[in-house]
């Protein structure tokens, strides 16, 4: 009888040191001991936070490493014992990078709905712009506000303000022009 477990599962026998191994014997191989494999990635697994069951997947990357020790000539004196060792190091492998995947907050749900950032970068915008429009006259911020704000064209402007078109590109660049040496200034 053990003559029958040998020819069908040759390398489950631990005293045999096996140096090359064909296809058809490491199949034979991985099925005898894809049990024992499994059990040791699932006590490894019971640690994944995330819920996903890799033991499969822990097992095929270990027997895939497995084949290819085999496949580069690698002296193997207990397979089942050197597959267990691949499977731990393949388990933590797995967690390593597990721990390492950025986990983001829930999308964009922070309280008002913009992150902090965001909010100071916008809240300092509206205060550079009113600054900047407060030393402009009546005429100027008027025309810019229709140019930047309401993107309404020259022509526009020139219709809703009453002023040749000329005048209103003058108007709108000399506003630029105030509003950039305010800037230099503050700077």
């Amino acid at each position: 009888m053990l003559f029958i477990v040998l020819l069908l599962c040759p390398l489950c026998y631990h005293n045999v040191e096996t140096i090359g191994m064909t296809r058809q014997e490491f199949d034979i191989f991985s099925e005898c001991v894809r049990a024992k494999l499994l059990a040791v990635a699932r006590s490894f697994n019971r640690f994944n936070a995330a819920g996903g069951d890799e033991s499969e997947d822990i097992v095929q990357e270990a027997l895939t490493d497995l084949w290819g020790l085999y496949g580069s000539g690698y002296p193997v004196r207990d397979a089942e014992a050197l597959a267990v060792k691949i499977t731990k190091t393949v388990c933590v492998a797995h967690y390593r990078r597990r721990k390492l995947r950025h986990q983001p907050l829930r999308g964009d749900a922070y309280e008002g709905g913009v992150p902090a950032t965001a909010a100071t970068d916008l809240s300092d915008f509206v205060e550079i712009r009113r600054r900047l429009y407060a030393g402009l006259s009546d005429t100027e911020r008027i025309c810019l506000k229709l140019r930047n704000t309401d993107g309404l064209s020259l022509d526009e402007i020139a219709a809703a303000t009453g002023k040749p078109k000329d005048s209103v590109k003058t108007t709108i660049s000399a506003a630029r022009r105030k509003m950039l040496e305010q800037l230099k200034k503050e700077i």
